[in-house]
């Protein structure tokens, strides 16, 4: 496992700082008889069954962490990269591409790179969101990530149909660092289209998102070139909602927990100045969820 870390890190392109501390935590636990037993364990679980309980491989390795002083943040994020060794076999064993696993599993390096931006911390504190990823059921296809999920709604418009339950692909949106440009998304949701063909065929080929990116207010003060306005334009948004005073998701785009002072922000691109303009003039922010179909595009 340790070679696979080594060349795991430098494959996806991990700073040295990071893969650093990483291999130090595997070391650290590695070392310890207890806690060796423990990753093996967790190791085996995944191994034998993509659906384990993956509540409780997260807690496992937190316990361990604890013990040993590690940060359960760097812990976490240690474990999933572990999995993924035994990620991408089941890759292969379900003749999957693996220019999808490797786009797919880039996704642990965002979110590491987040948390150092957010909290300083080599890890990741949203330990939760992977377990789609490890069971096979989301995946980055170009830009943007899919998986298959059943509506929870009833939308009768302009000749589409869908009804409770109806499969419906959810786009998310991940920190890449590239743009969120036109040209990109058509090529994701070209992708998308064709990779779920067998699971909707015969049906409506349908993308939902559920994002802070989809706040129809954004059109009264955002720029009109703006990315995220074309990006949130596509969709038929038919459920809106404010957050409060906290604004909950601001650190999706200013890489740290809002304060509640808008000088503190960054203020250094056209949208976080936007967003920062916005909150100085007590401004809300908010999210939306819409909708729209791959024969409109």
């Amino acid at each position: 496992m340790r070679e696979y870390l080594i060349h795991f890190f430098d494959e996806f392109s991990y700073a040295k700082r990071d893969a650093k501390v990483l291999l130090s935590a595997y070391d650290t636990i590695t070392s310890d008889e207890e806690a060796k037993k423990v990753w093996n364990t967790l190791m085996s679980a995944y191994r034998e069954n993509i659906h384990c309980d993956y509540d409780r491989l997260r807690s496992d390795i937190r316990l361990a962490a604890e013990r040993l002083k590690l940060h359960s943040y760097t812990a976490e994020l240690l474990l999933f990269i572990g999995l993924s060794r035994y990620m991408r076999e089941k890759y292969i064993e379900k003749g999957l591409p693996e220019e999808i696993f490797r786009n797919t599993i880039l996704d642990l390096r965002y979110k590491l790179e987040e948390c150092r931006e957010v909290y300083g911390i080599c890890g990741s504190f949203v330990g939760d969101w992977f377990p789609g990823f490890f069971r096979l059921s989301r995946f980055a296809l170009g830009r943007l990530q899919f998986e298959l999920v059943p509506f929870q709604n009833v939308y009768h418009k302009n000749g589409h149909k869908l009804q409770e339950d109806s499969l419906v692909m959810n786009i998310h949106i991940p920190r890449t660092g590239t743009p969120l440009d036109t040209v990109r998304c058509d090529n994701s949701f070209r992708q998308a289209a064709a990779f779920f063909r067998k699971e909707l065929e015969g049906k409506e080929k349908a993308f939902v998102c559920h994002s802070w990116l989809l706040y129809p207010a954004h059109r009264e003060f955002l720029p009109a070139h703006s990315n995220l306005l074309a990006f949130m334009n596509r969709f038929d948004i038919f459920s809106q909602g404010e957050f409060g005073e906290n604004h909950p998701d601001l650190w999706r785009l200013f890489d740290r927990m809002y304060t509640g002072d808008p000088g503190t922000l960054a203020y250094d691109t056209s949208l976080r100045k936007a967003y920062v303009d916005r909150l100085r003039m007590g401004g809300k922010t908010g999210w939306g969820y819409g909708v729209f179909f791959y024969s409109d595009i």
